[in-house]
């Protein structure tokens, strides 16, 4: 631990549906994510993806020593997606919907309105005083992240939004999620240095998304990040679920995602 900071707050970051819904086991993968988490040496855990309440039971179910759990109801189920647990006390959480992104060259209404539901949810944990904020932008299915690409606009114009969040938390603040996002890519170097966060694997973190689930020609990302504020630093930062794990009917991934996990340093005051 580093000698002038004395809390330790462990966080997991994991997209938990990914693979397309049809024939992906997601009950078995499920109960397989939360069982693993329960057994983790973690005091936090941000999902993304969890679009639904049964998504969400089937988590709760086998995560229960995580006694707080955070998201904003909607009708189909946690909104964006989004749901944060926590073994340790928190004292409230908000989400900032992202809003409807402008019209832009390639992007049909569907795509649009895609975007209009995802957001960020900001939990307090009381002690150590940290906000983790958990977050989801809208999927960029072209793997192209430049300021020529049809997705440019509409994940800038989250991002902005993103922005205006971290910026708005007093204290100390870790953001994490499943950014969609190259973390090469200018939308990415813009974001940190706007909020001056850092990235907990100090970019070399591998890549996030699996091969196995990119179109024919497109190269495997680090598009998910657990990124800290000033007074907070990271150490210890590693991927999780990286391998098939025993599943009914056999070995496969829980995600086409791989999940991160940091050790977070900060004031205990």
């Amino acid at each position: 631990m580093p000698e002038d900071l004395t809390a330790r707050v462990a966080v997991v970051s994991f997209n938990t549906r990914g693979v397309p819904v049809a024939g992906s086991r997601l009950a078995g993968r499920y109960a397989a994510i939360g069982a693993a988490l329960e057994a983790e040496d973690c005091d936090v855990v941000c999902l993304q993806e969890v679009v639904t309440w049964w998504h969400l039971r089937l988590l709760a179910r086998r995560m229960r020593s995580f006694r707080h759990v955070s998201f904003r109801p909607s009708v189909p189920g946690p909104a964006g997606g989004l749901v944060t647990f926590s073994r340790l006390p928190v004292s409230g959480a908000s989400y900032q919907g992202f809003g409807l992104p402008p019209r832009a060259p390639g992007i049909s209404p569907a795509a649009r309105l895609r975007g209009a539901m995802k957001g960020a949810l900001v939990t307090a944990l009381t002690r150590p005083r940290l906000h983790i904020v958990n977050t989801h932008p809208v999927a960029n299915r072209d793997g192209d992240w430049s300021r020529d690409g049809r997705f440019y606009l509409l994940h800038r114009a989250q991002l902005t939004v993103l922005t205006r969040v971290v910026r708005g938390v007093r204290g100390p603040v870790a953001v994490c999620g499943d950014f969609n996002i190259d973390r090469d890519s200018s939308l990415f170097g813009d974001f940190v240095t706007g909020t001056e966060l850092a990235d907990a694997f100090e970019g070399n973190c591998p890549a996030t998304f699996r091969a196995e689930y990119l179109q024919a020609g497109q190269t495997p990302r680090c598009i998910d990040f657990v990124l800290t504020g000033a007074g907070v630093k990271a150490a210890g930062a590693v991927v999780v679920f990286a391998g098939a794990e025993p599943l009914p009917g056999g070995p496969g991934y829980l995600s086409d995602h791989v999940g991160l996990r940091a050790s977070l340093f900060l004031p205990s005051w």
